[in-house]
């Protein structure tokens, strides 16, 4: 690859986050303009005044928190930005001890570790997974936490229902949110004629054109057209927004604490031999789409190994800073549209506590997530945080755009764009027609039940089609169904 150099909140509610907007915005957050604050009722400033006391009461005792959410030993940028965020809490509470713990969330090991005492104070998961861990009793509960700063109610209300209990008390709160896209490589893109007399990419909008565009470009640059995932749960994630695509719904909720799976429909088989065809009618995949997994890929699409990519904006970082992609070579549209309509996947990721942790230890790292700039507050010190965050991103070639929308307050929205525009290191366009996808009515969340159970017996069907040219795809995709079912009615 040539010049190789050197990542709207699931709006799922969209109606309903606009609607709660102004009254989040009007409760103010403990560190509003005090003219801003004068306005308000009287029950506005007790509010208030309980989240300053949150935010700045130092610990009389000793607090030790262990950061679940700290960066990889790779990324030692992003670790000197943590480094920095260490140094400005022992100004704000000299008390408290920030012990560096990379975490990755499995599901697998997560609970074992739990029970050995090993969770740290807080760690970060994926949206599938808190009401699972909230009934297993495996984490914390910070609603009265929460209150205290006044940022309940600015969770956007579809991601504060994932993340409570019948009660509606809540255990975590948002990071960020995603929606799946369609990551381009622009360089081969130009290479193989697919951009306009502007320069911006001739991108497929449904997936018959996917298939063509990925020829012209395997056909054109020798590398693969895109990369497709068949080597773990990340294969089957994928492959059901392309299911979707073609009709396909793969799960419900009988409404009684039961669910049915349809995985062998008509729609999703055509789906599955979609994906089939890929490899076997059009060789445009990767040379092994069994050993590639979600940070393979973004590996293929940095490098020049394949021009396409199905991946979300709250990852852009992977192919470029992580994989040397230069940051004018990026480009995301929509997930092309199927016979079955457009959707884009739509999750995130959610920071939760252990169910060890202390009032005073939730409190710290709550504390640390507002310095570090992902929580609703408007204080200098969280704009701090977020302003190196972005700066940090332009200054190691990341795409500089909007996050999804987690926290509903204006004065965030307002600020976070402000930021946005000075540290600005792309043309927005490249990355316009993503956003209008995933500011629709197309955003849909993953499958109810044991999704990520059933991810796993998709990739295996993935990974039986893309090595069989002579693989049986309705026999594998009955198979896969009985297995989920199975796995649904011991639930």
């Amino acid at each position: 690859m040539k010049n190789m150099k050197k990542l709207l909140s699931l709006l799922l509610c969209m109606a309903m986050c606009l609607s709660m907007m102004a009254g989040c915005g009007s409760k103010p957050a403990a560190t509003a303009e005090p003219e801003a604050a004068a306005t308000e009722t009287e029950d506005a400033a007790d509010t208030t005044e309980k989240t300053e006391a949150a935010d700045t009461a130092a610990s009389d005792e000793p607090v030790t928190v262990t950061l679940g959410i700290w960066p990889e030993d790779t990324l030692t940028d992003d670790i000197a930005m943590h480094e920095g965020f260490v140094e400005k809490m022992k100004t704000i509470d000299p008390n408290v001890t920030f012990e560096p713990a990379y975490y990755e969330y499995k599901s697998d090991t997560f609970m074992p570790m739990v029970e050995a005492g090993n969770c740290p104070t807080v760690f970060q998961t994926w949206f599938t997974e808190p009401q699972k861990l909230i009934k297993a009793g495996a984490v914390a509960d910070i609603t009265d936490e929460l209150e205290a700063r006044g940022w309940l109610d600015c969770i956007n209300p579809s991601i504060r229902e994932m993340m409570s209990d019948e009660n509606g008390r809540v255990y975590g709160i948002p990071r960020d949110g995603y929606a799946l896209g369609l990551m381009m490589n622009m360089e081969l893109f130009r290479e193989a004629g697919l951009v306009d007399a502007d320069g911006y990419p001739i991108y497929p909008k449904t997936w018959e054109e996917l298939a063509e565009t990925a020829k012209t470009i395997k056909d054109k640059t020798g590398s693969a057209g895109i990369c497709i995932l068949a080597f773990d749960n990340g294969g089957g994630w994928h492959f059901s927004n392309i299911a979707w695509a073609f009709g396909a719904t793969l799960c419900k909720d009988n409404g009684d604490g039961t669910f049915t799976c349809d995985l062998d429909s008509p729609e999703a088989i055509a789906a599955m031999e979609y994906v089939k065809s890929l490899k076997w009618d059009y060789d445009v995949l990767t040379a092994d789409p069994t050993v590639e997994n979600w940070g393979t890929g973004f590996t293929q699409l940095g490098t020049g190994g394949a021009a396409m990519y199905i991946a979300a904006n709250d990852a852009v970082m992977q192919p470029t800073e992580a994989n040397g992609l230069p940051v004018e070579d990026l480009a995301m549209c929509a997930i092309p549209a199927g016979p079955g309509g457009q959707f884009s996947l739509s999750g995130g990721t959610p920071y939760m506590f252990s169910k060890d942790a202390t009032p005073e230890e939730i409190n710290a790292a709550l504390d640390y997530i507002e310095i570090m700039g992902y929580s609703p507050s408007v204080s200098e010190t969280a704009l701090d945080g977020l302003r190196a965050d972005y700066a940090n991103r332009k200054e190691n070639g990341i795409p500089v755009i909007p996050r999804f929308r987690c926290w509903t307050n204006q004065e965030i929205i307002d600020a976070e764009e402000k930021i946005i525009e000075e540290n600005a290191n792309v043309d927005q366009k490249m990355y316009q027609p993503y956003f209008d996808a995933t500011s629709s009515a197309g955003l849909r969340t993953e499958e109810p039940g044991s999704v990520q159970d059933m991810y796993a017996e998709f990739t295996k069907v993935l990974q039986a089609v893309l090595t069989d040219q002579n693989a049986d795809v309705a026999a594998l995709m009955k198979t896969a169904d009985e297995n989920y079912q199975a796995i649904l009615d011991a639930m």
